[in-house]
């Protein structure tokens, strides 16, 4: 079942009685669990004695699956949550397997893992829960970047009352990152910033939030490395990391070599420069520019370099000194050709 599935049987309550939503995405996760309850609890004060909210690392199986045999007070059905799915002990995976069997027919348990469970870069195996939620009721989580996820943050503020134009869509996209719980406090961030009653999202409203500086900074930062400017990159990432957390200059660094890589890859394939720019979303000015700088690299080249952008990531969230990893990764990045 694909997420746009999900929201449909839920809001026609037409799951099945066990679903598994995975991947990284919290504010999708949060709004499944927005949208489960509200469907099932039109009246709130029911939720507070039909709906039971448990965190998988801190809980057992059994646990779980008594709280979900438990006929519903007020409401219809009675909601049972996980969170964190994915830290359930796989020993329990037998008394999981038996409430699928036999599931109590006025009940729904939705799991919420906040990370993939399919077989990925850092999971050598799918995980357990794979094998006993039946396949109707698992909902996979894909990471949304570029385009995608501009066009999903503009859809979601309208949901909150928020107007996003399509450029302060790709601003904030561009310099604040995909997470997109933080894409989506920034926005509501950004609509404060023109006053308490203001309902639009524009340029202004995101440079108020965002700031001019810093903006110049990751875009400076990026255009160095695109021409192998070394030095200046280096003094420029410097200047950054005195005011801001490297994560998000590791996230315009890594988004300009995905770009750059994504352009090279359509350009091969025989395909426009103005189509390319439509795919992108992205002014056909700039997709001539990016695919005059990557010129001189083949896919293989940005292929290591991005994969190198994800090592820096894994560095950095595991310990390693931000200032060190991003000079490395810079100076690997402003290497012309396949070195």
């Amino acid at each position: 079942m694909d997420y746009a599935a999900f929201l449909t049987a839920a809001e026609r309550r037409a799951l099945p009685p066990t679903v598994l939503v995975h991947g990284p995405d919290v504010q999708l996760l949060d709004d499944a669990l927005g949208l489960l309850s509200r469907a099932l609890f039109s009246e709130p004060s029911a939720a507070a004695f039909d709906r039971e909210v448990f965190d998988g690392r801190e809980v057992s199986v059994e646990t779980v699956t008594n709280a979900a045999l438990t006929l519903p007070v007020l409401a219809p059905a009675r909601l049972v949550v996980v969170r964190h799915a994915h830290a359930l002990p796989a020993r329990d995976a037998d008394t999981l397997r038996r409430w699928v069997t036999a599931p109590n027919p006025t009940g729904c348990l939705l799991l919420l893992a906040d990370e993939t469970l399919t077989p990925h870069r850092d999971r050598k195996a799918p995980h357990w829960l794979l094998d006993v939620v039946p396949a109707a009721g698992v909902v996979a989580l894909f990471a949304r970047r570029g385009r995608p996820l501009e066009e999903w943050l503009r859809q979601r503020a309208q949901a909150d009352g928020l107007v996003v134009s399509e450029e302060a869509a790709r601003l904030l996209v561009q310099h604040v990152g995909e997470d997109s719980a933080t894409l989506l406090g920034e926005v509501r961030k950004a609509a404060l910033a023109g006053g308490p009653e203001n309902r639009a999202v524009g340029v202004k409203e995101v440079s108020a939030v965002v700031g001019e500086h810093r903006l110049s900074g990751l875009f400076d930062l990026t255009r160095a490395v695109e021409r192998h400017e070394l030095g200046l990159a280096l003094r420029t990432l410097d200047r950054l990391l005195a005011t801001e957390d490297p994560l998000p200059v590791l996230v315009a660094l890594t988004r300009d070599v995905r770009m750059r890589w994504t352009v090279r890859e359509w350009r091969e394939r025989g395909r426009p420069a103005a189509e390319i720019a439509r795919l992108v979303g992205r002014p056909p000015a700039v997709v001539d520019a990016l695919l005059t700088s990557v010129a001189g690299e083949s896919s293989g080249g940005l292929t290591r370099k991005l994969e190198r952008c994800w090592l820096a990531e894994r560095r950095l969230k595991s310990g390693g000194e931000p200032g060190a990893e991003l000079a490395v990764l810079v100076a690997e990045l402003c290497r012309g050709g396949d070195r």
